[in-house]
């Protein structure tokens, strides 16, 4: 992890360098809010949305009257001969006559009315095209979930590391004042250099992890901002604190939440998934029947040995036809057969993938709740024992002091404050992480 720490750092500065800088300011719900807005993902699957209304429209046109043109220009640099028998003018059967048809230069124009009079696969398309328009705005959904998600994490994430950070920098300042009042006493012959020896080890190993915290979290916080949409070179203020956070995401009445699978986003994707198929099959099905167009089309044809389609004198010759057209599929060498085949076992495949996705999401809420519950309480355990640890090393740091404790007994006790700390603060991101993940899973969110 410092190798990657070390090898990414520089880029981000590099990269907020060559920009402006703005100033945010969230909270937690705050950014939410602003995410669901300026997030990459959310904005694709918005646009999503808009190409699933004009793909809409695109399968209804198919449907309706389709007007198309043509336009011609030949001019023959050299004539076609063809061949006719010479008996036909007056000359010796056996032998042809070389004839040269129509004139040098010709234009032609017409324009067809074509409309779709009966197509299967046509009315199967516009039944599905609510399916569609469903299927991308619970895609939209999906996505708006999981950066919600990311989100609060990265939210929660930001603020243990800056709260890791003020933590150790404390730490840090208690040993650094302890280091140097034993020093001295060691300088009047008060104490043993193995006391300053084991204050000096512990002091190098918080400065150690003091510099890591802090790359952490710089890293955390542009973590959050790529999540948020903006560039890594605006400086972000996180409104909340971990302490708020904590107890705002304590709320054991969700573990009393009844689970209805009808309302989990994952759920509804699977059974859309399973009518998208059926409408598959029923697609296959309709394929076997005849397709019907009717056509209008008007042209007008000119010929000329030169250039000359601006003379009024220019003579025109027009035509016109309106015509019926259907097309009926007989033999496909059991194309079509193996086709339904294939549609009807992907629908069976969807009826089980929709049974296990219920199963699997019963098991995953009752995880989701187990988990939960598991961290509110452990939250308030690890909260206790902070305060507790912390009293344990107060008393050390005193009996040190006075004589009654060694060096190993003071750092036993802040190897233990510093491991307790460490507990709270990954016990409050628990709470944040289970909570979101139980609260989607529940359509609490």
């Amino acid at each position: 992890m410092n190798k990657y720490l070390t090898f990414i750092i520089p880029i981000i500065f590099l990269y907020v360098s060559a920009f402006g800088q703005n100033e945010y300011s969230f909270t937690m719900d705050e950014a939410v809010t602003f995410a669901l807005e300026n997030n990459k993902n959310s904005i694709n699957a918005e646009k999503d949305i808009l190409i699933s209304q004009k793909e809409k429209w695109e399968t209804i046109a198919i449907g309706l009257p389709q007007i198309s043109s043509f336009f011609e220009f030949n001019n023959r640099i050299k004539d076609p001969i063809s061949l006719i028998p010479a008996e036909f003018f007056g000359g010796k059967k056996g032998e042809f006559a070389e004839i040269s048809f129509g004139t040098k230069q010709s234009i032609s124009g017409e324009l067809i009315l074509n409309q779709l009079l009966f197509d299967g696969s046509y009315l199967i398309g516009l039944q599905s095209i609510e399916l569609f328009l469903e299927i991308t705005n619970q895609a939209k959904i999906k996505t708006d979930l999981e950066v919600k998600r990311q989100v609060i994490n990265a939210y929660g994430n930001a603020l243990v590391s800056s709260e890791r950070v003020k933590i150790l920098k404390k730490n840090l300042k208690n040993l650094q004042t302890t280091l140097s009042e034993t020093k001295k006493i060691f300088d009047n012959g008060l104490t043993e250099i193995e006391n300053v020896e084991q204050l000096t080890i512990t002091t190098s190993s918080i400065k150690n992890s003091l510099v890591y915290a802090e790359k952490f979290e710089f890293l955390s916080l542009n973590i959050l901002k790529l999540l948020l949409g903006i560039q890594l070179n605006n400086s972000l203020i996180l409104k909340d604190n971990i302490e708020t956070i904590a107890i705002r995401n304590i709320k054991p009445s969700l573990l009393e939440e009844d689970f209805n699978v009808l309302d989990n986003i994952d759920y509804k994707i699977a059974l859309n998934s399973k009518e998208g198929n059926e409408t598959l099959l029923r697609l296959e099905k309709v394929k076997a029947l005849p397709t019907l167009r009717a056509y209008l089309s008007g042209s007008y044809n000119g010929y000329n040995e030169s250039f000359n389609i601006t003379n009024p004198k220019q003579n025109w010759y027009g035509s016109s036809q309106l015509g019926i057209n259907m097309s009926i599929p007989v033999f496909s060498s059991l194309k079509r057969t193996a086709s339904t085949q294939k549609a009807k076992i992907e629908l069976e495949k969807a009826k089980l993938n929709l049974k296990e996705t219920e199963n699997t999401l019963n098991l995953e809420v009752q995880k989701a709740k187990t988990d939960y519950d598991y961290s509110i309480n452990n939250y308030e355990t690890t909260l206790k024992n902070l305060s507790l640890a912390e009293s344990i090393e107060r008393k050390n740091q005193v009996k040190f002091y006075e004589g009654l404790a060694s060096s190993f007994d003071l750092r036993q006790a802040q190897n233990q404050l510093y491991s307790i700390q460490n507990e709270y603060l990954e016990a409050t991101l628990k709470i944040i992480e289970n909570k979101i993940n139980l609260e989607i899973l529940l359509n609490k969110s």
